[in-house]
């Protein structure tokens, strides 16, 4: 019985150093450095093992890094929400979103900028993209149908990548944030 665990926990561990691996790559020099080939050598295993954890390669890793990023999103937004309140939901979360854009470049454009095989709005969307997308609703009080929350998401995906490019004031955030929060808040 002992063996299987230990298996599977070998198993788990490449796996995590694989996307680790890739996450550090994507951070440092973007999505177009990271390739099998260098995945492979830089966790020390051969690019057959590789495929072996990720069938579909480099775009199976880029979903995998997508969908722990909006579930870390989502973590993140709910900690806001639950320290600040349900009434100040909106800025808050807002707040979260962009520190997270900020914290992770490469993650945030793997999850909303890369060719994912992950549809939003469909019948299979992945449950950690719905939930994303429920929490931003619910941050705003969107009851009718998400159009609301596809603005307001619009609106903090146009900032994040605003801010990134240096195309926006750094001082002015708070104040961006505001606006968005007497736009969308409840």
């Amino acid at each position: 019985m002992a063996e299987p665990t230990a298996r599977r926990h070998r198993t788990e561990e490449r796996r995590r150093r694989i996307l680790e691996a890739a996450r550090e790559r994507a951070e440092a020099d973007g999505w177009s450095a990271v390739t099998t080939r260098h995945l492979a050598g830089a966790i020390g295993y051969t690019q057959p093992v590789l495929y072996g954890h990720f069938p579909g390669g480099k775009a199976e890793i880029m979903l995998t890094l997508a969908m722990e990023g909006f579930a870390e999103l989502v973590e993140r937004c709910r900690a806001a929400i639950g320290a600040a309140g349900a009434e100040r939901a909106a800025e808050v979360v807002a707040v979260a979103y962009l520190d997270f854009g900020s914290a992770h470049p490469a993650v945030y454009e793997a999850m909303f900028q890369q060719v994912i095989a992950a549809k939003f709005a469909a019948d299979d969307t992945p449950p950690e993209l719905r939930e994303a997308f429920d929490l931003l609703s619910m941050s705003i009080g969107d009851t009718d149908g998400g159009a609301a929350t596809e603005v307001f998401w619009g609106a903090l995906h146009g900032i994040s990548l605003l801010e990134r490019a240096g195309r926006m004031r750094p001082e002015h955030r708070a104040s961006r944030v505001a606006e968005l929060s007497a736009r969308f808040g409840r």
